[in-house]
């Protein structure tokens, strides 16, 4: 009897440590960066040299994943990235962001940043 109680405080502890830690990490980012002529190798860095890669980021909901999307647009590096491409996902889940690939308004699109953004194709 008393194992059995002990087990089962085991397996509540570690379910209660471990599912909070396990919505932290459902939120996914897909990058995709078209860069300056020439800029390739300091635009990819974020994304170990590829274009293109996934991030888990820290969200304790589907809204704080679709925030972080949408920050994720933010291009503070006009001379290096001309454009990026964010999509998300909530525990597999495909977040709608309002474009399309190529940054048009799409009400059904799975992207985040217009292309229209004046933080966008600037390659300053």
């Amino acid at each position: 009897m008393k194992k059995s109680v002990l087990w089962l405080a085991l397996v509540a502890g570690v379910a209660f440590v471990w599912t909070p830690m396990a919505s932290q990490a459902e939120c996914k980012l897909s990058y995709a960066r078209t860069a300056c002529k020439g800029k390739e190798a300091d635009s990819f860095k974020k994304c170990d040299g590829k274009a293109e890669c996934v991030q888990v980021k820290e969200a304790a909901s589907e809204a704080a994943c679709l925030e972080a999307a949408k920050k994720a647009c933010d291009n503070d590096r006009t001379d290096i990235t001309k454009f990026k491409q964010i999509a998300a996902s909530w525990s597999g889940k495909a977040l709608v962001g309002g474009f399309d690939a190529k940054g048009q308004a799409d009400a059904a699109g799975t992207h985040f940043c217009a292309a229209n953004r004046p933080d966008m194709n600037k390659c300053e």
